[in-house]
């Protein structure tokens, strides 16, 4: 198996290691060595989305000079960071003869995580096993920006003894947008209520996505409001899922909150 390079993310790293933590399992499984580049700081999104172009461009130029060196392509457990690497450094870049390229070439290998497993590597099934039932939301930087939504739902579906329900109307945004949510905050705000709407009807205790700007939304609603569903990255599903096949168990679908029991 070639290695990897793990661009781990903002928010991945400041609220969510676990999702790094989860990925570097599953790839330990598969064979995969992984690489952890510690020079990394944030793509350059939010100053991007916010028109700082000047500020966006020196922190792109700082990425693709930590990553352009190593073997391996570059795995990232979020959409939208992912499109900011494949398509946001090409508009930064556009017409610089210096940096475009390297941007360009950067673009080439880089993968959100659940299309690195089943595009690249062509695993669909790592062998896991979950007790209850799960749904997808679809976040929007992966779902439009990249075109990525058969994947993730390919590894969830061949989870054994896992449910897998529809959750209603998957395809739209639950109102994060980064700094949308921020400048907008009413209106992000009622497309957030609509979406824990929808999974009150899914009846699915767990949503599941992969984005951490998703789940850092739909958690804190479902936190303000007190209800119990919870939101899981799918590496986190995907690894705890694997980890108790191995052991022998099976996770209980414990609420949000409540420390989960093996059964």
């Amino acid at each position: 198996m070639p290695p990897v390079q793990l661009f781990v993310s903002c928010l991945v790293d400041t609220f969510y290691p676990e999702t790094g933590e989860a990925m570097v399992s599953i790839f330990r499984r598969l064979g995969v060595r992984v690489y952890f580049p510690a020079a990394q700081t944030c793509c350059g999104q939010p100053a991007f989305n916010a028109g700082l172009r000047s500020e966006a461009r020196r922190m792109a130029k700082n990425t693709i000079r930590v990553f352009e060196n190593l073997p391996g392509e570059v795995v990232i457990p979020s959409g939208s960071c992912a499109h900011m690497f494949r398509k946001g450094y090409l508009e930064l870049f556009a017409g610089d003869p210096l940096w475009l390229p390297r941007a360009e070439n950067l673009a080439r290998r880089t993968f959100e995580f659940t299309e690195y497993l089943v595009d690249f590597l062509g695993v669909t099934d790592i062998g896991g096993r979950w007790r209850g039932r799960l749904t997808y939301h679809a976040s929007c930087h992966l779902l439009r920006g990249l075109g990525v939504d058969r994947q993730p739902r390919l590894l969830l579906q061949a989870i054994k003894g896992a449910e897998i329900v529809d959750l209603p109307h998957a395809e739209e945004c639950c109102g994060f947008g980064g700094v949308f949510s921020v400048e907008h905050a009413e209106i992000s705000a009622e497309m957030l209520q609509r979406k824990i709407s929808d999974l009150e009807l899914s009846t699915s205790p767990t949503l599941v996505v992969a984005d951490s700007g998703c789940r850092m939304h739909i958690s804190g609603g479902l936190h303000r409001q007190g209800r119990q569903q919870r939101v899981m990255h799918i590496a986190e599903v995907l690894e705890q899922a694997t980890e108790h096949k191995r052991m022998g168990g099976h996770w209980s679908d414990a609420p949000h909150g409540h420390k989960k029991t093996r059964t």
